[in-house]
Order: C-alpha cells, then structure tokens, then sequence
C-alpha cells in the first residue's frame, strides 16, 4: 500500500508544517519512536475556536479533528525525511477537546483523527487513544492532537 495513492484517492493534499509558536519543536525522534507536538483544529488558516457543548456539535467536531490529523501528517512527513511511507505504525494519539462541563462525546470528536489514519495507513493507522474535555486549549482552538508513531 502506498500511503500517497491513497491521499490522493481521500483528495488530500499536506500543507506546509506549521512553524512553532512557542518554545519547543514539532517532532521529537528517539530510536525508531517519533512524538509529534500538540496540533490545534485550523479553519481557513486560522485557529477554529470554538467550544463543545456551547457552540460547536460532535460531527463538525469530528470535522475539526479530520483536519488535525491531515496537519499531524504534514508534520510526520517532515519527521519521515519526506516519505511516509517509512510509517511502521501509528502508535498512539491523545486528544484535547475544549469542552463545557457537561459534553461528554470527546471520543466521538477524535474519531474524526482516527478514523482517517485508519484510511490513510490501513493495520498500520489504528491506535491506543485517549480522548480528553479540557476548559481551554491555546488560542481558544476547539481541538488539540498530539501522536507517537513509529517508523521503519
């Protein structure tokens, strides 16, 4: 399987990796282990802010974290030396979900993440997870990824 016929069959096209705002890089590699930094959700270039359980829904939600994954691939392409498919597997996402007190479908809202790596890497993309409300994410983003992958 080759991970790039299939983006282009998902009509997916990486962006540039985003530079860092912060103190700290956008992958860290140890052995064979690569940890990619936190992502936020994006809209039009812009942090999508939002909260859920005030004013944004579990599907565009889902939405929200589909296009995280598309920027923490973009990363993991640069982690790669440009080839994903050097991507042994997808090891591990934990998600922030800025939530009110009272929403409770964090795991539905990362779905939208996993099940794309799941398209995208086939046995290779399905992971351990966690899923997380949280009170803020930076820049009132709605949703925040961060992934471990391993790589050959």
């Amino acid at each position: 399987m080759n991970v790039y016929d299939k983006l282009k069959e998902l009509d997916i096209t990486l962006p540039p990796v985003s530079a860092p705002v912060g103190a700290y890089v956008p992958y860290v590699q140890t052995g064979n282990l690569v940890f990619l930094t936190g992502h936020i959700a994006r809209k039009d270039g812009k942090p999508w802010v939002a909260q859920f359980g005030r004013d944004i829904g579990t599907e565009e939600g889902r939405s929200a974290a589909r296009a995280v994954a598309i920027d923490l691939m973009a990363t993991l392409q640069a982690a790669c030396g440009g080839d994903l498919n050097r991507v042994k597997r997808i090891v591990k996402l934990m998600s922030l979900v800025n939530s009110t007190g009272d929403f409770t479908e964090q795991h539905l809202v990362t779905n939208g993440a996993s099940e794309l790596f799941g398209q995208v890497f086939g046995a290779q993309g399905v992971h351990a997870r966690s899923a997380f409300g949280v009170a803020q994410i930076p820049l009132g983003a709605c949703v925040e990824i961060e992934m471990i992958a391993e790589l050959v």
